[in-house]
């Protein structure tokens, strides 16, 4: 039988190799390998059943990935997403990273039932459709499918979205952005995704979907953006309500 003491001296052990795991990594770069399990558990003196669990919390902050069949690495930082109205060319230089990304697909189609809803525009009416692979420092982010009416940017050439900001074309046409309605919810990379991304199917991502309008209610956008779960961190400012 297991008692309270018994807790307690597991979870101090798995704290201390805890704290010895994350003094290694300090001698690590990023997408170096931890030594086996096995040899781990050797060197720190524990059971591997106590190595695990700290390694998977190290896993579950984001600074180790696990890599079923081949070992575990150095994970890339997590960059932490504030839940603002910015784009991602800002979120992006704000956190010091150089954003980029390039257009993976660009095409002009008639909007369809579900596009047409959330852009509050007829069926046959004509969008822009735009995928996107998004960069920081040149590492993938996220793929974004962006739909906008064609009438709001007549003209619009793939070359306009080529690394750039699509709120910063908005506003060079005098087009204001006054606000926005976003869902995020869990989900896994498909295929595509993950060919896209660089990494394995079913990775661990959150879907973002965004409207944002203009100034007078009108939708501008509609965003569709999956982004690494490994690379990214949702932060929230929280407030006491006011009395």
């Amino acid at each position: 039988m297991t008692t309270a003491g018994d807790d307690g001296a597991a979870n101090t052990k798995r704290r201390t190799v805890r704290r010895e795991l994350l003094a290694m990594l300090d001698g690590l770069d990023v997408g170096d390998a931890l030594p086996s399990e096995r040899r781990l558990a050797e060197t720190l003196g524990v059971s591997r059943p106590t190595l695990r669990a700290a390694i998977d919390d190290l896993v579950a902050d984001g600074l180790l990935d696990r890599r079923h069949g081949s070992g575990t690495y150095v994970a890339e930082p997590r960059i932490a997403v504030p839940l603002t109205m910015t784009s991602f060319t800002e979120d992006m230089i704000r956190r010091g990273m150089k954003p980029g990304g390039r257009v993976l697909s660009f095409r002009t189609a008639s909007a369809g039932a579900k596009i047409g809803r959330r852009l509050s525009v007829s069926p046959v009416e004509e969008v822009f459709t735009i995928r996107r692979l998004r960069l920081a420092d040149g590492a993938s982010m996220a793929i974004e499918t962006l739909c906008t009416p064609t009438e709001l940017l007549p003209g619009l050439r793939r070359e306009d979205l080529e690394g750039g900001s699509f709120y910063d074309l908005l506003r060079s046409r005098g087009i204001v952005i006054a606000s926005g309605t976003e869902t995020i919810e869990p989900t896994v990379t498909t295929e595509e995704e993950a060919a896209d991304l660089g990494v394995p199917v079913h990775t661990p991502a959150f879907l973002f979907e965004r409207v944002t309008r203009d100034e007078r209610g009108r939708p501008l956008e509609y965003v569709r953006s999956v982004y690494r779960g490994d690379r990214y961190r949702l932060e929230l400012d929280l407030r006491p309500p006011s009395a």
